[in-house]
């Protein structure tokens, strides 16, 4: 009997001490769920930051960090816009991994704001669902509210002043208050932190230090051209004073009531507006580094994925042109680094991605199910090192203006662009080899070589111009894009 009772003893013992360890197992598992910090800036040119442009004198060592501990996306771009706002669709594809004609109402119609069924399958509603913690901060408006409204926590506020209440600290101030909520409060589940920037978008108003150490001022005066200084940034290598044909947008105000700016582009009043931007850039990168640190400081950092990116990308002088609505790769390229869990380090690739497949990525580093209204791919492979790209074809769209607007194709080392505006008064088409011409340069900027222009018009090219022709019409008609340019076949909406 004493045999018995020991032996009984021992094996309940041993079945407790599993059941602990499993317990503890369990627990380990659930703490190990990562968390997400997803950084979204305001307008803000991939070639702005010294990891896409080392000639860049702008300084941002956190982003710079971030970059060299994690991986650059070479080419993430945004699909592009069917209204002025670029930004609206821009996030609408953020949140709901869908291509440009099949977002909401709301992409197109700011104010058509009524629920709609997609609102439940954004980034706020699925990571709720998944048992994360959610929270956003970010600007007031040109957004999508019936996604942003889905997050638990939101501090949302327009901040582009100079000051730590009317900047970019206020929203680092809404992220860090929501991280010592979570310390007090000993919060184990996973978040999920949308830090979104309303910054460096005009108006630039940058603090008083940065904006002196980039020999910029915050112009108001219409009748008069800001200070030359010599520590404001150098005009870029495809500035021009003027595009060389309309764009197609009448009384747009990106490049006509930009404050400071107006239709302004000489080299002093552009100089100055790019120290603004660089000003409001660098204090991100400050308010970024108090984020970085304190989850450092909470034991969270190294289990934390960081997605930095921008909504679309910004001329500001380039080509001639002050705003984001044009297709060229200064304004229809992103920035996009990622550093996490499992992630290489130091890794540039290409990756040919779009904002829309953020959401199935995120998704896919958490272990959530993609939702099946998703159209975008998951880039998960590329980050692993498993592919190079998700896709071979990249198509854009700014149709803001008078329509069809503009279009363009990329494939390998390939670019087209096509202008239909104006009623047909503007029609333009331009063909880039971008290894040859990464910064598109036009006859315009009177360089030497045969590839630095545009070679729509070169007979040598005339196969290549066809093929990417027939490219952007597969694209246009795989995406269901209602328009048609002056010499596609089919109906335009």
């Amino acid at each position: 009997m004493k045999i018995y009772n020991r032996g009984f003893l021992w094996a309940f013992s041993v079945m407790m001490v599993l059941a602990s360890c499993k317990s503890e197992e369990k627990k380990t598992e659930i703490k190990k769920r990562p968390n997400f910090l997803f950084v979204l800036v305001d307008d803000q040119s991939p070639y702005d930051l010294q990891v896409y442009d080392p000639k860049s004198i702008l300084e941002t060592p956190v982003i710079s960090k971030l970059a060299s501990e994690g991986t650059v996306i070479e080419t993430a771009h945004h699909m592009g816009s069917m209204n002025g706002a670029v930004c609206t669709p821009s996030r609408h594809m953020i949140m709901t991994g869908r291509t440009l004609w099949h977002l909401p109402p709301s992409a197109e119609f700011q104010k058509n704001t009524a629920p709609h069924e997609l609102d439940e399958q954004t980034i706020g509603a699925i990571f709720n669902r998944a048992g994360y913690n959610t929270m956003r901060t970010c600007k007031k408006g040109n957004s999508y509210p019936g996604a942003n409204k889905q997050f638990t926590v939101v501090h949302d506020a327009t901040k582009r002043g100079g000051t730590e209440e009317t900047g970019s600290a206020w929203h680092s101030k809404q992220v860090l208050e929501y991280l010592g909520d979570r310390e007090k409060t000993k919060e184990e589940d996973p978040f999920f932190i949308y830090f979104g920037f309303s910054h460096p978008h005009d108006t630039r108003d940058g603090t008083p230090e940065l904006l002196a150490k980039y020999g910029a001022v915050n112009h108001t005066d219409k009748n008069s051209l800001p200070p030359a200084n010599d520590k404001q940034p150098p005009l870029q290598d495809n500035y021009l004073e003027a595009h060389p044909f309309f764009h197609g947008h009448p009384e747009l105000r990106d490049e006509e009531r930009v404050s400071g700016v107006w239709k302004n582009r000489d080299e002093q009043t552009v100089r100055n507006e790019l120290g603004r931007e660089y000003a409001c850039s660098e204090n991100i990168d400050i308010q970024l580094g108090k984020v970085l640190k304190k989850l450092e400081a909470m034991g969270e950092l190294d289990n934390t994925y960081i997605v930095y990116t921008s909504d679309h990308g910004m001329s500001i002088g380039r080509h001639g042109l002050m705003g984001k609505q044009n297709l060229y790769e200064h304004t229809w390229r992103v920035p996009m680094i990622i550093k996490g869990p499992g992630l290489p380090s130091g890794k540039r690739t290409k990756g040919n991605v779009y904002l829309l497949d953020v959401l199935p990525t995120l998704c896919d580093l958490a272990g959530i199910e993609i939702p099946e209204t998703v159209e975008g791919r998951s880039f998960k492979p590329v980050l692993q090192g498993e592919k190079e790209t998700v896709r071979d074809v990249l198509y854009g769209v700014y149709c803001g203006g008078t329509k069809p607007g503009m279009r363009t194709v990329k494939k390998d080392d390939w670019k087209l662009i096509k202008y239909d505006v104006m009623d047909g008064a503007v029609r333009e088409t331009q063909l880039f080899n971008l290894a040859e011409n990464p910064n598109e340069y036009l006859k315009e900027h009177q360089k030497e070589g045969e590839m630095l222009t545009n070679l729509a018009d070169n007979p040598k090219y005339a196969d290549k111009l066809a093929e990417m022709e027939a490219l952007l019409l597969a694209e246009m008609e795989a995406h269901e894009d209602p328009y048609r340019l002056w010499d596609q076949p089919g109906k335009t909406k």
